[in-house]
């Protein structure tokens, strides 16, 4: 899709190496879509193959630049580092890292097993700093980066039925600024997205319920659900020079619910 008027543009975003995890989908695609229209270099990484290759097909009728991708177990260490280096290879650095993947799968505190455990903080938490220290001696070199981390409100509200991804969410905020205050000196800007009930695929297929909905909409100022799109603008900002003095915050966009 070509940039709506009605948004801004970010000139230094062009040509700009942005790399998404979790990009096929929800999110994360509308994340990689939103920096395909500044003309940036998306490169992002999933294990959903053909949500991935559908993404590509569309923006390449759209008049967007067309990303990169990158097919990766964001839950494995030696595969981070092994994709981290073969986008390095190919575009020698990474100017934005944006670290959205995760998994809100609910489930009762009885359900958590020493497994499923590792599984959840490995998908939420651990690869947002593996992968951030994958990319951070190309950005140090460089002398600048954004590294835009995604948290949630889940661990504010804070949210039942999800033990384990609420935890991580609310580590995921301690990372943010103890990695900020690292890497300050580096001119490296690291910052934290919080979404609120965002209307996804995946929320709108699982858990969407006539009871959720009124739910999400007693608890926000304003009655109505937040898009994929609106996150998406809001790493824009942090991701480009507009932002050049911010660092170490969490910015929360949930329509006004904490």
């Amino acid at each position: 899709m070509t940039q709506s008027p009605l948004f801004a543009t970010y000139p230094n975003l062009r040509d700009r190496v942005v790399v998404v995890t979790g990009g096929a989908s929800g999110i994360g695609e509308a994340i990689v879509e939103a920096f395909a229209t500044q003309h940036a270099q998306v490169v992002f990484l999933d294990i959903q193959d053909s949500a991935a290759e559908s993404l590509i097909e569309r923006l390449n009728h759209d008049g967007a630049s067309v990303p990169a991708y990158f097919h990766c177990d964001l839950t494995d260490t030696v595969e981070i580092e092994r994709t981290v280096g073969a986008v390095l290879a190919r575009y020698k650095t990474v100017d934005v890292l944006v670290n959205n993947a995760g998994d809100d799968t609910r489930h009762n505190i009885e359900e958590v097993t020493s497994a499923s455990w590792d599984h959840a903080i490995a998908v939420n938490l651990k690869h947002q700093f593996f992968m951030s220290q994958a990319v951070i001696p190309s950005m140090r070199k460089a002398r600048r980066g954004s590294i835009i981390n995604m948290s949630s409100i889940g661990w504010v509200i804070p949210s039942t039925s999800q033990m384990v991804y609420v935890t991580a969410k609310a580590a995921v905020v301690g990372m943010t600024r103890t990695l900020s205050h690292e890497l300050g000196p580096d001119n490296i800007r690291v910052n934290c997205i919080m979404p609120g009930a965002i209307l996804t695929e995946r929320q709108q297929r699982l858990w969407l319920t006539e009871e959720y909905t009124a739910h999400v909409l007693t608890n926000q100022a304003l009655k109505r659900m937040i898009m994929p799109d609106e996150v998406a603008r809001l790493a824009l900002f942090l991701a480009a020079d507009d932002s050049s003095a911010i660092t170490n915050q969490s910015y929360v966009i949930d329509a006004g619910w904490i």
